[in-house]
């Protein structure tokens, strides 16, 4: 048995920290630090820590089940496997492929949901596959492509955030949802720097901000355009920017004077002075940032909510600059990688899109068949779910749970009973599973290798640190054996290293360009950036520099020059640090006086990869970014009479999205061990409810009872419950399904609720 530590990264959210894996009795592993990953220096969240509990046979599945007489029974591989391509043929035969759904998820590694793409494209001949990152930050991306042409969670690494001057932190509660993230905050403070925090609830991370701003659940989208309105009104806007890097002003700035600060405040319930507080705190410093998560992101307006936050950087030149920009902390661990290589309703791999002739014929080539075979876009996330038992008849699910995670959820639930076949790839037996016609055990991330890509657009290297017990098999494996048995006998190799190979090839030229990236790289340099082509540095790669290593005062005042190579897309490459990016060390270049320039020359040797987007022009056909004009509008739901208070949804640290996993942790159950409901003392008072006292959520969808926890740090209007819970305390039972236009998000954030009494 191999006894040496074996370097790796932790399975949950998408920060990736790095740690050490050791062999250990009973088939498990040992958790240790691994310092030199500079995401988080060694730190480890709980769950983290105990993520080997999961690798226990215990907890976990270890055979194939197939339902019989209604009961979920062991059975062999062989007879799973032919059962399964037996169940998907003959819905295809009798209602045609797109009766056949797939539904991914954001937890699968990149060698994974290309495959999955793949599978559904090429074997199953299905445009309806989607994936559970649609519930997570489709609406940044979607936000993040209209401005700046191309979507990347955050355009520089985490550690720029201590060294710029202000970041406003829209709708995140890193502190607990990823916790070793919240030093490189507390490290801007201690810089100088301040952290205005935007969120319903005084979190354990608006505790450490210098400005609170507690807006209504759905008024995001005012408080950003009522920021700008004070910033044209003050005289901050940074015009020669404007004129140089930007286009659409005109339009958005006209939006945003509608919205007046007295106007603003009476939608969201942010005082004026607070307004005019925010943006000086944010407009003195010559760098600053905005990082939006899912409370702005998972609204029906989640992308012109975004949007507006994106013009405000735009406006004040905090786009495309050191130490500044637009960002969006993605959540889940393969969030951001899961939607470049074709998991998504609309994407092939690279990036692309699937309804582009040139993206087609290009993945196409790669998979060797006829352009003209590969469907169109499919539905995304949640309308595939509510059209199973409908159009959809059958449905192959890998890593998801959306029972518990899918809004609406006792609808969704109906909706899966309602199919004629479903079959779920997973480690232990969620929810979903439970109701499935087949179930499949699966590895877990110590068991395989394969790649991620982090919130930073770090593609990281996962390495196999054990053997999975007898009879687990990989999602590659099942899918490998799928396709044969569905008539496709080459094309789906099992070795992860194969796959990424093909994955190179099949993203060249794409936005997402892996193509530059090997496993012998990610593990010598600790992940490497995208977009990385393949071909020398020297030969074709833009001019390089690196940001400013002083403190916010270091950031250049105006738009690098030097040209940026552009990919075989035609999207233009952003320029890259190479010095940073090749050794870790700063460059000692400093900025020319008023011009941001920085001169460093063309390193030779592979292409470094992309830590810094956008730093000499933006990835549009012009390099211009692009404002977009939004106005707000009211939340799908809005309280009333019958329905008189607001519920939000979130986390806890102790759980991780549907809860599957970390539920059957005992050390993460102690500290979190069931569903709650947040509400201050005034609406507890009015509700005639004590501390621990089971109250009723009631939507127009549904019930949900959980104890009282009474506090001061929510507002008198709103009430929060965490997600992780099936059964009665389940928050998204109550959760609406309305849609974001553009995103197809859903507004989970905000819907109107009544609170009642249980007796007992």
């Amino acid at each position: 048995m191999q006894t040496s530590a074996t370097p790796t990264h932790c399975p949950y959210c998408a920060l990736q920290c790095g740690m050490n894996l050791t062999p250990a009795p009973e088939g498990t592993v040992e958790v240790s630090e691994r310092a030199d990953f500079p995401v988080n220096r060694g730190a480890l969240c709980g769950k983290g820590r105990t993520a080997p509990a999961l690798l226990s046979s215990r907890v976990r599945l270890t055979s194939p089940l197939v339902r019989s007489e209604g009961t979920l029974t062991p059975a062999t591989w062989d007879e799973a496997l032919d059962r399964i391509a037996a169940g998907l043929h003959g819905t295809r035969t009798e209602h045609g492929p797109d009766a056949v759904g797939v539904f991914g998820g954001g937890g699968l590694t990149n060698e994974k949901a290309y495959t999955l793409g793949k599978f559904a494209r090429v074997v199953l001949g299905t445009s309806q596959i989607d994936y559970n990152g649609r519930f997570c930050m489709s609406s940044a991306a979607a936000a993040g492509t209209k401005a700046f042409g191309l979507d990347r969670g955050l355009p520089f690494p985490l550690e720029d955030i201590p060294k710029t001057g202000c970041v406003i932190l829209v709708g995140s509660n890193l502190a607990e949802t990823m916790p070793p993230a919240l030093r490189f905050f507390s490290e801007l403070r201690e810089n100088g720097g301040t952290l205005i925090v935007v969120d319903p609830r005084r979190t354990k991370t608006a505790e450490q901000a210098d400005l609170h701003l507690a807006p209504r659940p759905g008024t995001d989208l005012a408080l950003a355009l009522g920021l700008l309105h004070l910033v044209v009104a003050e005289g901050r806007v940074d015009e020669e920017y404007v004129q140089e890097r930007t286009a659409g002003w005109e339009d958005a700035r006209a939006a945003a004077m509608a919205h007046w600060p007295e106007y603003v405040e009476r939608i969201t319930g942010v005082s004026v002075p607070q307004l005019r507080e925010a943006v000086r705190l944010f407009c003195e410093p010559e760098a600053a940032m905005v990082l939006t998560a899912r409370g702005p992101e998972q609204q029906s307006k989640g992308t012109d909510t975004v949007g507006a936050w994106i013009n405000l950087c735009l406006a004040t030149g905090r786009a495309g600059r050191p130490l500044s920009g637009y960002g969006c902390l993605t959540g889940q661990g393969n969030g951001q990688g899961g939607r470049e290589h074709g998991q998504k309703a609309d994407q092939l791999p690279g990036y692309r899109k699937l309804d582009d002739p040139a993206a087609r014929r290009h993945v196409a080539e790669v998979w060797g068949v006829d352009p003209d075979s590969l469907p169109g876009p499919g539905r995304s996330a949640y309308e595939l779910l509510d059209a199973m038992g409908t159009d959809i008849k059958s449905l192959l699910l890998m890593g998801s749970n959306p029972v518990v995670s899918a809004p609406h959820a006792a609808h969704i639930e109906e909706r899966f009973r309602s199919l004629d076949f479903l079959v779920v790839c997973d480690v232990v037996l969620s929810e979903t599973a439970a109701l499935a016609d087949v179930v499949l055990p699966v590895t877990q991330w110590a068991e395989e290798s394969g790649t991620t890509t982090s919130l930073e657009g770090r593609v990281l290297l996962r390495r196999r640190a054990l053997s999975p017990p007898e009879g687990i098999r990989s999602d590659l494996e099942v899918m490998h054996e799928l396709a044969g048995r569905l008539g496709v006998e080459k094309g789906f190799p099992t070795d992860p290293e194969e796959v990424f190979e093909e994955l190179r090839r099949a993203s060249a030229g794409g936005p997402a360009d892996y193509s530059g990236i090997t496993y012998r790289r990610l593990a010598e340099e600790n992940g490497v950036f995208w977009p990385c082509p393949a071909g020398e540095a020297g030969t074709g790669a833009p001019v390089t520099g690196a940001p400013p290593e002083a403190g916010r005062g270091a950031s250049g005042t105006g738009p690098s020059e030097g040209g940026a190579a552009a990919t075989g897309s035609g999207t233009p490459e952003a320029r890259t640090d190479t010095a940073e990016a090749r050794t870790g060390t700063p460059a000692t270049d400093t900025p020319e006086a008023g011009t941001g320039r920085f001169e460093t020359g063309v390193s030779e040797g592979p292409h470094p990869g992309t830590p810094r987007l956008f730093l000499d022009r933006f990835a549009t056909p012009d390099g211009r970014a692009r404002f977009v004009a939004v106005t707000h509008r009211p939340s799908a739901e809005e309280p009333d009479d019958e329905y008189p208070v607001l519920l939000t949804t979130g986390r806890v640290v102790a759980q991780y999205q549907s809860g599957a996993q970390t539920r059957r942790v005992a050390e993460l159950n102690a500290a979190a061990p069931g569903p709650f409901v947040e509400l201050h003392p005034r609406l507890a008072a009015r509700l005639g409810a004590a501390e621990g006292d089971p109250v009723a959520v009631v939507s127009r969808r549904g019930r949900a009872v959980a104890p009282a926890r009474i506090t001061t740090a929510i507002r008198p209007d709103t009430v929060f419950m965490p997600f992780h819970w099936p059964g009665e305390g389940r928050a998204n039972t109550l959760t609406n399904p309305a849609l974001d236009p553009t995103s197809r998000m859903p507004e989970f954030k905000s819907c109107a609720v009544r609170l009642e009494t249980v007796r007992a």
